[in-house]
């Protein structure tokens, strides 16, 4: 055998392992997506099924309810050196 033919196999066996690699990781890879979609689906099945139709919720025999608005007027705070915090506010009905 010449220098060359050994060379030769050297580059041949390099570009194999550059093959194989990318390979490995790809089949690892669709593995582990095929495994993750196996336990998603495993997941949902242990979940209750969705609401049937008559078990939605309904409207009130009233019809839909609207949004009260209502003005009341500021509770504005004397002014002071003193900054207030939270929990010595006046409770309002809002909150």
């Amino acid at each position: 055998m010449s220098a060359m033919d050994t060379d030769g196999t050297v580059l041949a066996a390099a570009q194999g392992l550059l093959i194989i690699g990318p390979l490995a990781v790809g089949v690892a890879l669709v593995a582990m997506l095929i495994g993750v979609v196996w336990w998603g689906r495993r997941k949902r099945q242990q979940q209750p099924p969705p609401p049937r139709p008559e078990e939605q919720p309904r409207l009130p025999d009233s019809g839909p309810v609207h949004e009260v608005r209502e003005h009341r007027e500021p509770n504005e705070l004397p002014p002071s050196e003193h900054r207030l915090t939270p929990h010595e506010l006046k409770r309002t009905n809002g909150s």
